[in-house]
């Protein structure tokens, strides 16, 4: 094939060709003489090497017969020439990497310009060579791309698969497997923060909330499951701080972040946490975001989540109901007289300083303060909780099978 000036290069084409194998030989041994990390390289990738040098040989032949070698030619190189390497090659050599071996491939096929070139081809050849290392680079930068967006829709899948099935609560060994998979490393705490996706690619959702995990030094895997971001992350030792510079990655909605758990086998309790505080969250329209799941429990328990409604049971209820009965009592004539210390000493016939000390011994028994109207909500729930169902299941089954005999 002839270029536009109708100058024919048919003879040096057919020595390229010939020659493509030496090229490649002398390219790796180049190498290995100039680049010190080609060296440590194991032995199947260098023969990957090899074998994308030879394919960039014949390419150059193909692109010149194309019209590649024009000077005003837009014709770019084909991507094929690294499709002869595994994708695992790009995982292991770095875009950076790659465009030194091509600077010295190219290098080895200009010094041997002279022989390769027909009589009066030589500068013809040499200045298409130059062009050719151009459009090789760029070609090797889509490539790249190519191998880093499958690379992110893969870890997206496999990120996708973990979180499902940290929310089935499968056995610590699928979760191990599947984490290693990811380079997941443990690092405790570790803590499941909920919210609103804020659509779009799965993968970009899970690249931008990694992006910010990684600024503040956590280990990040996530998953979006319907119209929810869910988000694992490991080393948080300020776990509501840590979500809330993770933020700009969900949507808009509340952010609710299950309580921090020593490692991934125990995240199920975490993400369980979150995912009900994500669904009960509506209901407190002034909360924080994020805020913990464990300040929304009135609200789960109302949306009919039973850990909830045990949480205020056990540390709630049963410590005021142990108490012997009067922080009960004080605490259910405060809620009656409408909050008023005054109108509840009255109905206890006590001093008004004595609902005072009973009201901070509630604080400090149950960690939740009459005085503060969301907690009192809570204290309310707990006491409505509590009375309706005041000892677990599996104690009144077993209570109902002794009377049964």
């Amino acid at each position: 094939m002839s270029d536009p000036e109708g100058i024919e290069l048919s003879a040096t084409l057919r020595r390229i060709e010939r020659a493509a194998g030496a090229l490649a030989s002398a390219s790796v041994a180049r190498m290995d003489e100039t680049l010190p990390w080609f060296r440590t390289l194991p032995a199947d990738q260098r023969a990957w090497v090899m074998l994308v040098a030879q394919a960039g040989a014949q390419s150059l032949v193909q692109w010149l017969r194309d019209g590649g070698g024009t000077p005003d030619s837009t014709q770019e190189v084909s991507d094929e020439v690294f499709a002869t390497a595994p994708q695992a090659l790009a995982r292991s050599i770095s875009l950076q990497h790659t465009v030194a071996l091509i600077k010295v491939t190219i290098g080895v096929v200009e010094e041997q310009v002279a022989t390769l070139a027909a009589e009066g081809e030589e500068q013809q050849l040499r200045e298409a060579v130059l062009r050719f290392s151009r459009e090789i680079a760029f070609a090797a930068a889509r490539a790249y791309a190519r191998a880093a967006e499958s690379r992110g829709a893969w870890d997206a899948r496999l990120q996708a698969l973990l979180v499902d099935a940290l929310l089935r609560g499968e056995t610590p060994d699928v979760l191990a497997s599947r984490a290693a998979a990811l380079g997941w490393s443990d690092a405790p705490p570790v803590v499941v923060a909920v919210g609103r996706s804020p659509g779009g690619e799965v993968a970009a959702v899970l690249h931008t909330a990694s992006r910010l995990a990684r600024r503040i030094g956590l280990e990040m895997i996530g998953g979006v499951h319907g119209d929810r971001l869910v988000i694992v992350l490991g080393g948080a030792e300020a776990p509501l701080a840590a979500a809330g510079k993770l933020l700009p990655a969900f949507g808009d909605g509340p952010v609710v972040v299950g309580p921090a758990v020593p490692s991934l086998d125990e995240a199920t309790d975490s993400a369980r946490a979150a995912l009900a505080g994500f669904r009960a969250a509506p209901a407190w329209p002034a909360a924080p975001r994020p805020v913990p799941a464990a300040d929304l429990l009135p609200e789960r328990a109302l949306a009919g989540d039973a850990e909830a409604r045990r949480l205020l049971r056990h540390d709630v209820y049963a410590p005021l109901a142990r108490s012997g009965g009067e922080l009960l009592a004080t605490l259910d004539a405060f809620f009656a007289a409408g909050g008023t210390l005054e109108s509840a000493a009255r109905t206890l016939f006590v001093h008004p300083n004595t609902v005072r000390y009973r009201l901070r011994r509630i604080a400090e028994v149950t960690g939740f303060s009459p005085l503060t109207a969301r907690d009192a909500f809570a204290l309310q729930v707990a006491l409505t909780v509590g009375r309706l169902d005041p000892v677990a299941p599996t104690t009144q089954k077993r209570t109902a099978t002794t009377s049964d005999r």
